[in-house]
C-alpha cells in the first residue's frame, strides 16, 4: 500500500460547501457515526463524512438530525452556545476544541488508498482532517 497522498477531485457539491466555509473560523468539533461535525463561527455545522462527502447546515438543524438521546443533544447545544458566545470552553461536554484556532482560507482534498485528507489552510494556522474508510477513524490535528 502506498502512503503517498494524491490530490483528489472534488464534486460540484463539495466545491459549493467549501466556498461557504471559506472565511469562517473552526470553533470546535465532534465525531458521530462516521462523520466529523465542525462548528463554525457563522452558526453552521460542516459535516464531513469518511469519504470526504460533506454538507453544511445551521447548527439547530444539524443537531436535531442526530440520532442521539435528548441529554446528549442538549449537551451538544450547550457546547455550541458556549463556543458561539465566546464563553469559557474548558467545561465542554461533547465538543472538542481544534488543536489551533483556524480561520479557513483554503481547503484541499487528498486520498491515499482508503484514507482521505482535508487540509485546511488558515491565516495563522493549518489543520488536517484525516479519515479512514477501512477503520472509520477520524483525526483532527495541527499541520
Amino acid at each position: 500500500m502506498t502512503n503517498a497522498w494524491m490530490p483528489k477531485d472534488t464534486t460540484t457539491h463539495q466545491d459549493h460547501v467549501i466556498a461557504h466555509v471559506l472565511g469562517a473560523t473552526f470553533l470546535g468539533y465532534f465525531v458521530f457515526e462516521e462523520a466529523l461535525y465542525v462548528l463554525l463561527d457563522i452558526g453552521f455545522i460542516w459535516r464531513i463524512f469518511l469519504d470526504g462527502e460533506m454538507g453544511l447546515l445551521p447548527h439547530p438543524v444539524a443537531v436535531s438530525e442526530l440520532e442521539l438521546g435528548a441529554e446528549a443533544k442538549q449537551q451538544i447545544k450547550i457546547d455550541i452556545d458556549v463556543l458561539l458566545n465566546d464563553g469559557a470552553p474548558e467545561g465542554l461536554f461533547r465538543l472538542q476544541l481544534p488543536p489551533l484556532p483556524c480561520q479557513i482560507k483554503e481547503v484541499s482534498f487528498f486520498a491515499s488508498g482508503e484514507r482521505r485528507r482535508l487540509l485546511i489552510a488558515g491565516e495563522e494556522a493549518n489543520l488536517t482532517l484525516e479519515t479512514s474508510l477501512e477503520t472509520a477513524e477520524v483525526k483532527v490535528y495541527a499541520s
